[in-house]
């Protein structure tokens, strides 16, 4: 599919990409998959002879967005190349797929997660489907952002849970609405429809999982990059709709992870940020006879504890990208802390490449609140899994979020987490306020507290959280650090300094000694830093003086309440 016929361009194509970095991978691939069969990368939705949006679902806000950049590209469309395919992509299709044809007829076409290698497939197919579609004007319908939000949420309240759900989703903040991408740069039938509906090509239970040999296109700058260990997830949350939409967990091999990992460190890759659902639970799911009910820390350390010597573990992949020739990390995103080993603490400690950081999002400590959300780890035992990881891993830097507000929550559990927070100085923290999520079962729980009782815990948890932010940066004054350069600062870097994500909770308010920087300024990141939701270390230099995209050294001479300032060394 490289050419609409024989005597004309190659076909031209944009894509939208909302949500996580694991969103990301999936339209990295599509875009491989798309420049593999001779189409044509643009920004410029315009001039694109198919647009496509790769949505996220996971909460309310996340899925207005993605409602909201469907219908704008539609608008776009209609005004300014009515012969264009829309089709959407990701989560939305695939938590909604037999419905999203009939609420949105102006769409081309609705393609699944199994779907994305086989991209080119479908945009050939909607690209006929549509020029149908425009030689018969009487098919022309629009439907209203609101209705089709006020519906989908009506469907939601009215759907059965099906054997594997546990859950749903409450991941974010208002402040969502910030993770668009615009890029530039045999799978099942699908199920028929007449001329004039959307074609839709998206299975009901996910199974697909890249590998070395499926194109990818890289979004990311040149010197990090996202790799996709896992897809799916085991775990019963009842905040988390995951399982759903991605299928249950399901790893790559490790011969094939150290593949992808050896051709992105001849690259020029200086970080490799490990991904999935749930990291810590990689190569589980590959033992013989492997059962999914191992979610519980008893059952899964029992589960760890009966491999076979030569086992795939995250243990075993990390040693082994650790074993890797080249100067560059490992960050490990996405753990959970049932699924923390002794074993996985002494990797970490034992390989050196691996960055000293844990990002283990534990949303509450009460043992009330971890039970109702369902999260198989009490209070005490998470408790003893920081202090064994601190101790076992001098230095390292714990990421961790919480959600407050959650249906039950009384002063005296929210208190607890206060108490947490202060106690235990989490380096990196982001904060959710709670958002009730109707057809979950979070959502028919008692105890539902109000929006602004909600928000005014959070606010009252950002503060706890600003006071150890505070102290943490102030413990880096004289200490010299290597640092992954990104770039250099513009004036927006240093005015920005709220951040926020619908994994990772409000991070950070406004800081206001970041604007009132002045000279020029290099952004870099440390170990403790993941890429986007973590910390900035802003290097002063003159330009030219510290390599961008490369390691350096920097001695920490100042800070804000939230970033490092540092000098060359």
């Amino acid at each position: 599919m490289t050419k609409k016929n024989s005597s004309e361009k190659p076909l031209c194509v944009g894509l939208i990409s909302l949500g996580c970095a694991k969103n990301l991978v999936d339209a990295e691939i599509m875009l491989g998959s798309l420049l593999k069969s001779g189409v044509e990368i643009t920004n410029d939705a315009a001039r694109a002879d198919a647009v496509i949006v790769n949505t996220c679902s996971f909460i309310d806000s996340a899925q207005e967005e993605s409602v909201d950049t469907i219908f704008e590209s539609v608008e776009l469309r209609e005004a300014a190349n009515r012969g264009q395919a829309v089709i959407v992509s990701g989560c939305l299709p695939q938590r909604f797929r037999n419905e999203l044809p009939r609420l949105m007829p102006e769409v081309d076409a609705f393609m699944g997660i199994d779907q994305v290698a086989q991209v080119g497939d479908i945009v050939g197919k909607a690209l006929e489907s549509r020029a149908g579609k425009v030689a018969n004007e009487k098919l022309k319908i629009k439907n209203s952002k609101t209705k089709v939000s006020a519906r989908l949420n009506e469907l939601e309240k009215s759907r059965v849970a099906d054997e594997h759900e546990h859950e749903s989703a409450i991941r974010g903040t208002e402040k969502f609405g910030k993770t668009k991408t615009v890029v530039s740069a045999k799978a099942p039938s699908s199920i028929l429809h007449p001329p004039s509906s959307p074609i839709l090509d998206v299975t009901q239970r996910p199974v697909f999982i890249p590998d070395f040999e499926t194109p990818r296109f890289r979004l990311t700058p040149k010197h990090f990059a996202y790799v996709k260990i896992a897809e799916g997830c085991n775990h019963p949350c009842s905040f988390c709709i995951i399982p759903r939409m991605r299928g249950s967990h399901r790893s790559r091999t490790q011969a094939d992870i150290v593949k992808e990992v050896k051709a992105l460190i001849a690259a020029g890759v200086k970080e490799i940020n490990l991904i999935s659902q749930d990291s810590t639970y990689y190569g589980l799911d590959l033992r013989p006879n492997h059962s999914r009910a191992i979610s519980s820390p008893e059952k899964f350390s029992a589960a760890a504890k009966s491999l076979a010597a030569d086992a795939t573990t995250i243990c075993t992949l990390l040693r082994e990208l650790n074993s890797l020739k080249g100067d560059f990390w490992i960050r490990l995103l996405y753990t959970h802390p049932a699924h923390w080993t002794d074993e996985l603490i002494q990797t970490i400690a034992d390989c050196k490449k691996v960055a000293r950081y844990v990002d283990m999002p534990l949303q509450h400590i009460h043992e009330n609140m971890l039970e109702r959300m369902r999260r198989e780890t009490s209070q005490q035992y998470i408790v003893d899994l920081i202090r064994k990881i601190r101790a076992g891993v001098p230095g390292i830097a714990l990421r961790t979020t919480f959600i407050v507000g959650f249906p039950g929550e009384t002063e005296a559990s929210f208190n607890a987490l206060l108490d947490f927070i202060r106690d235990t100085k989490f380096e990196r923290l982001g904060v959710f306020a709670y958002s009730k999520e109707d057809g979950t079962r979070a959502g028919a729980m008692a105890g539902q507290l109000s929006d602004k009782a909600k928000q005014k815990r959070r606010e009252r948890a950002m503060h706890a959280q600003h006071k150890v932010a505070v102290a943490v940066s102030e413990s880096f004054i004289g200490r010299e650090i290597k640092v992954l350069v990104e770039g250099e600062a513009n004036a927006r870097q240093l005015q920005s300094a709220n951040v926020s994500s619908w994994e990772h909770g409000l991070i950070r308010e406004t800081d206001k000694h970041t604007s009132q920087m002045k000279g020029h300024y290099f952004v870099a990141r440390g170990e403790a830093d993941a890429p986007d939701i973590d910390g900035r270390i802003y290097i002063h230099a003159p330009r030219g003086e510290v390599p961008v995209g490369k390691f350096a050294k920097v001695k920490i001479i100042g800070h804000t309440d939230y970033d490092l300032i540092a000098e060359p060394r």
